[in-house]
């Protein structure tokens, strides 16, 4: 069972902060191969939606507020943990983070940058796609809007 939560950076205990960086590291520029600082200065402005099992963390995103990365509200740094992948938890923190998203931003639509591979799973989550791939740090992207 997942414990969810969702935390400004200064509601962030340094060994939440720490894990979350080290699993997004691990992920976006280790495993993905992908030169890039992952950590910026949108994270100062975000809602870290992240979950535990057993004091793991297994599945972090991040909320962008209207007007810091996109016109609208934006999820984004969507992972999970490599050794909790295939378990559904990757589909609970999305529900997570748009249900945080539109509690905290109603009526807005929610826009993300998604990884190409990914396209299915969004729009089973309800996101339709409102761009042409394009890359992004050397991995092909498409913009998507959930309404």
């Amino acid at each position: 069972m997942i414990t969810w939560n969702v935390s400004t950076i200064d509601e962030l205990t340094p060994r939440e902060l720490l894990s979350i960086m080290i699993l997004r590291s691990d992920v976006f520029v280790v495993e993905q191969q992908c030169i890039y600082p992952d950590p910026d200065t949108f994270d100062i402005f975000a809602h870290h939606c992240y979950g535990y099992i057993d004091n793991v963390l297994v599945a972090y995103a991040r909320i962008l507020p209207p007007g810091t990365r996109f016109t609208e509200p934006s999820i984004g740094r969507v992972v999970t943990h490599p050794e909790h992948r295939n378990h559904g938890y990757g589909k609970q923190l999305m529900q997570y983070a748009i249900q945080t998203c539109k509690q905290l931003f109603p009526s807005h639509s929610i826009h993300i940058s998604a990884q190409c591979y990914l396209i299915e799973f969004y729009q089973a989550l309800g996101f339709s796609t409102t761009s042409e791939p394009y890359d992004e740090d050397g991995i092909p992207h498409i913009e998507m809007l959930l309404d």
